[in-house]
């Protein structure tokens, strides 16, 4: 049974990936787009490719000063700029399995903005390997390690979460819970503990990552346990 569960969510996040791979291929990024527009294309790029319709949580496409905001954020709509960063964070459902996948981009040759990208995705690495090697590890001591990550590369974590639960859509909720389905610094909740099921908790880390200062963000964000 946990063998099949986790076959399902890395099959979804395969096909996210893959939706990923496609944005860029078919060049929908370019100067001068919304946000908005990229967030429609993506939604009919996704519906052509895997006929899929359903998200677990909002769309986010986030550009320039917006990559500053956190996930529960609601900044106006920007452009893209020919010199810019910007992130794309998506849920969808792949046949009743949840996906959350989120990867940053860079339109110019800036050397900060690009390593911020890089930053993120590095960093997320380290938390996996940190996670992988801590088997009774808490939700409060990854956030916290998420971090001092971010301190170690010379930036600033950007959110109040570093993470949350995934699996079978809709995946394990408890209405008005803002702390235990989170990778969240008050979340003592032991990340390998089971859940009401019986059922191994899955989770997602997500790292972002901030120059306030400079006003640009990284994003990056995957499976955690698989």
């Amino acid at each position: 049974m946990e063998h099949a569960r986790a076959d399902q969510l890395r099959a979804a996040q395969l096909k996210a990936e893959a939706l990923f791979r496609a944005v860029e291929t078919r060049e929908l990024i370019r100067p001068g787009l919304s946000e908005s527009d990229l967030n429609d294309a993506i939604y009919a790029l996704a519906e052509e490719l895997f006929g899929i319709s359903t998200y677990w949580h909002k769309r986010i496409v986030r550009a320039g000063a917006n990559t500053l905001e956190p996930y529960a954020a609601n900044p106006p709509n920007l452009r893209i700029s020919a010199n810019d960063i910007f992130f794309l964070d998506l849920g969808p459902v792949f046949s009743g399995w949840e996906a959350d996948f989120g990867r940053t981009f860079v339109t110019g040759p800036d050397p900060l903005r690009n390593k911020l990208r890089h930053d993120v995705e590095e960093a997320f690495g380290l938390g996996k390997c940190f996670f992988n090697e801590s088997p009774g590890i808490t939700a409060r001591e990854l956030f916290e390690y998420a971090q001092s990550l971010a301190q170690s590369y010379g930036w600033e974590f950007g959110g109040p979460m570093a993470g949350d639960l995934i699996g079978n859509f809709p995946h394990e909720r408890i209405a008005g819970d803002k702390i235990s389905l989170y990778i969240h610094p008050r979340n003592d909740l032991p990340m390998r503990s089971l859940d009401a099921n019986g059922h191994q908790r899955h989770w997602i880390l997500e790292m972002h990552f901030v120059d306030r200062k400079r006003q640009i963000g990284g994003f990056f964000e995957e499976l955690l346990t698989i």
